[in-house]
């Protein structure tokens, strides 16, 4: 199946099978490795794109499905929120092994994308499907909570 998606704002044709997951569309076929397989089911998060502006796990949602829509990988997150959200994980040394940090950045961006001030309870909310193997979710907290800071300075 011959199929043409918007990717980090470059159209790219890709001949893939139907029903093939956009992960491995990424991964495999566009050599963007910056998102991660974690689990194949949506648990994890590891896989976390932006379609069309929202976090959308990757490895569940097929390439004939995103047609038309805007994907955003970790790779070409450029905004003043995604600027943030890096600075506040670099000042915070948020990363330990780094598997999962793909994916909890990506929603990190998405929430702070909606709600700029979200409380610790709209953080763990938002951010309750991204799993770290390392358990840095204090240090993810604490960034989103700097990433908010920085936004609102």
């Amino acid at each position: 199946m011959l199929s043409s998606i918007n990717i980090n704002g470059q159209t790219r044709s890709v001949d893939v099978p139907e029903g093939m997951p956009l992960l491995w569309v990424i991964r495999d076929e566009l050599e963007l490795t910056g998102t991660k397989f974690g689990c194949g089911v949506a648990s994890c998060g590891a896989c976390t794109v932006h379609v069309d502006g929202e976090p959308t796990r990757s490895c569940v949602t097929y390439v004939e499905d995103v047609e038309g829509a805007e994907i955003t990988t970790i790779e070409g997150v450029a905004s003043e929120v995604a600027s943030a959200v890096n600075q506040a994980w670099n000042e915070l040394n948020v990363v330990q092994c780094g598997y999962c940090q793909s994916g909890q950045i990506m929603s990190a961006i998405g929430l702070l994308s909606e709600n700029r001030n979200p409380s610790v309870k709209d953080i763990d909310d938002y951010m309750w499907g991204n799993a770290c193997r390392c358990a840095t979710y204090q240090r993810i907290r604490a960034a989103v909570q700097r990433a908010s800071q920085i936004l609102e300075a």
